[in-house]
């Protein structure tokens, strides 16, 4: 039966060294890859195999994994060639795309292997000090300002109420509007994690009260940052 490789990928370009070793060897076992970019996951595979011939392989870009693309999926496992899936950064099904391929790969009888990789959720929350019994990931917030600042509210009450870790993300030229929107929109004993830039060298993770924050309010602007709170 043929297999498909979950294969993570990088969270930041300086973070080559997060990618363990087996990571090659399933990329040598695949015939075909499903990324979610293909120009970007092209590269990657070049830091990691420089001898690597890229047109030697047949490439599909997944976006939503319309029907077309399942079917082409599909088909390629009914041949019995290996996959890949690459997702833009971190792990595929994990706040990224991919789970529609694998929810078809388990249908079409294929073993499914999930490849150990970075995961900014994971290693965030890790490092945090939070709740890691207990936690949810909610993806982006929303844009305008007074929902933003009440979902915020949502979830501190809720992690008040649940003991419950909340993680969120935000696209980088808005960390610091999202910053503004936490510490003002908080308890002053509310604890905000910021872990950015993770598994670069300049990666950073702190976890402070709200109250503190105010004191040393961070410039996040551009950085590739993960947001956790715990009421």
């Amino acid at each position: 039966m043929p297999s498909v490789y979950l294969i993570p990928s990088l969270l930041h370009n300086e973070g080559l060294t997060s990618i363990p070793s087996n990571v090659l060897s399933a990329i040598r076992d695949c015939q075909v890859f499903f990324v979610e970019n293909e120009r970007t996951t092209r590269r990657y595979f070049k830091m990691l195999w420089k001898e690597m011939v890229i047109d030697d392989y047949e490439w599909h870009t997944i976006h939503k994994a319309e029907d077309s693309v399942k079917q082409i999926f599909t088909r390629r496992i009914t041949e019995g060639k290996n996959l890949g899936i690459v997702s833009e950064a971190g792990c595929p099904g994990i706040a990224d795309p991919g789970q529609v391929l694998v929810a078809a790969a388990h249908q079409a009888g294929a073993t499914v292997k999930p490849l150990v990789g970075p995961s900014s959720i994971l290693l965030a929350l890790m490092a945090s000090g939070m709740n890691g019994q207990q936690f949810r990931f909610i993806g982006y917030l929303p844009i305008d300002p007074k929902e933003r600042a009440q979902m915020i509210s949502d979830l501190e009450n809720e992690s008040i109420r649940k003991n419950c870790t909340q993680i969120f993300i935000e696209t980088p030229y808005r960390n610091n509007q999202m910053m503004e929107s936490l510490l003002a929109s908080c308890r002053a004993s509310t604890r905000i994690c910021i872990a950015a830039d993770l598994t670069a060298t300049g990666e950073s993770v702190k976890t402070l009260p709200v109250s503190e924050w105010k004191k040393q309010t961070p410039q996040l602007h551009k950085r590739l940052a993960i947001f956790l709170l715990h009421g």
